[in-house]
């Protein structure tokens, strides 16, 4: 995975603060889901979402492979 971009991270950030499911990547257009949404599910689902808020072993045992860190969390999540 790529490193983020400062705007993605700001986007992040700003869509868990008011809880909402995701936001638009800067760079690509796409809708990636927030950790904060990613949480409320209460486990890993083995995709290897960009904000996974579960631990790597949690990731694992979901079916994801290499299961690594995901992108930083905001501090309040």
């Amino acid at each position: 995975m790529t490193q983020p971009t400062p705007e993605a991270l700001r986007r992040h950030a700003a869509a868990c603060a008011k809880e909402e499911a995701g936001y638009i990547d800067p760079p690509t257009g796409l809708f990636v889901l927030t950790s904060h949404y990613l949480r409320e599910q209460g486990e890993c689902c083995g995709s290897g979402c960009r904000h996974c808020p579960f631990t790597p072993q949690q990731q694992r045992q979901a079916g994801r492979p290499g299961a690594q860190p995901c992108w930083p969390l905001p501090e309040h999540t």
